[in-house]
């Protein structure tokens, strides 16, 4: 089958170890579920292990892909949860399971005609969305949805600022919050990201700029690039979660301003299974829906990578196999 790997790291050129080629088909081991893998999409994990941050190099050869979306052998259309945690992990909190796994981590991923997953992460695909639709949901509509309504518990009139219009998971928490009830506010450097996500109902700001009031929660992915912004943007007692760190990793602390003003920082990783199907009722609920950039063949995989890196997006690529 067609697939396309990681096979080496560097992190001064990361695409150099992407490999779209022929692999081995997967055979599912005892309680493995066989997919055949329709729509995938691309998240910034899939750089993060071609860089070698957080992926041994041991590990490698390993099919990218967090995300997918597909066809059980009896052709039920299913999306695929991609936490897989312990056999014993029961109902609870996945993304707290210190052996839990991301596809594509110690488990090959979706960019690939074929995939074995455990049957419990297997969804029926809600007749609400296509395909393309639900596979951009589990890694980043799923990291927005707990960073907003698990960690921050946001409530209506809550204001709201979205560091980084334009990613998947800035996108995603753009348009939750909004269709929450909350006011949103929304940066980038961008003046057509900003257009963008004013059309989603947010109230654009330049990067780094003032806001006309304080916010009660801070959705924070870029790191050291917006963290000075997001603490001074930040009511005394508000909260910012964080989910990422794409400028780096070690922004200045400042913790005399988070503790004078009691500021709250909570990290967030991912969501539970639970929380993945809240989503999916939130979506049917309101009627928001997914942004789509664009859509890529996986012979393709190099271009759409390229684009991600270089911050070309608006919300997500899907990735399609080859058919039949």
């Amino acid at each position: 089958m067609l697939a396309a790997s990681a096979v080496s790291q560097s992190a001064d050129d990361p695409l150099s170890g992407l490999v779209v080629g022929d692999v081995a088909d997967p055979e599912p081991p005892p309680g493995w579920v066989r997919i055949r893998v329709a729509a995938s999409s691309l998240n910034l994990h899939d750089v993060w292990t071609l860089r070698g941050v957080g992926h041994p190099a041991d590990q490698l050869p390993r099919i990218l892909g967090c995300d997918a979306a597909g066809y059980t052998d009896d052709g039920s259309a299913v999306l695929v949860y991609p936490v897989i945690a312990s056999a014993d992990r029961g109902g609870g909190d996945e993304t707290l399971d210190p052996q839990r796994s991301l596809l594509s981590e110690r488990y090959d991923g979706g960019f690939a005609e074929h995939l074995v997953v455990p049957e419990r992460n297997l969804i029926p695909l809600p007749d609400f969305l296509t395909l393309d639709e639900a596979v951009c949901l589990p890694i980043a509509w799923g990291t927005a949805y707990r960073m907003l309504f698990v960690q921050a518990a946001i409530r209506p009139g809550d204001r709201v600022l979205v560091q980084g219009a334009g990613g998947g998971v800035a996108s995603a928490a753009i348009k939750l919050a909004g269709a929450a009830g909350a006011k949103v506010y929304a940066t980038s450097r961008s003046a057509d990201k900003l257009a963008i996500a004013e059309g989603w109902g947010a109230t654009g700001v330049e990067s780094g700029a003032r806001l006309p009031e304080r916010v009660d929660v801070v959705i924070e992915t870029v790191g050291e690039a917006t963290w000075s912004h997001s603490l001074k943007a930040l009511r005394p007692g508000g909260t910012v979660v964080v989910a990422g760190a794409t400028s780096g990793m070690n922004p200045p602390a400042d913790l005399g301003r988070v503790f004078y003003l009691q500021q709250r920082i909570l990290g967030s990783t991912g969501c539970t299974r639970a929380e993945l199907l809240q989503l999916l009722r939130m979506l049917e609920t309101t009627g928001v829906r997914p942004v789509i950039d664009r859509t890529a063949a996986l012979a393709d995989l190099h271009a759409g990578m390229r684009a991600m890196i270089d911050g070309e997006l608006v919300g997500k690529i899907v990735v399609h196999p080859p058919t039949g």
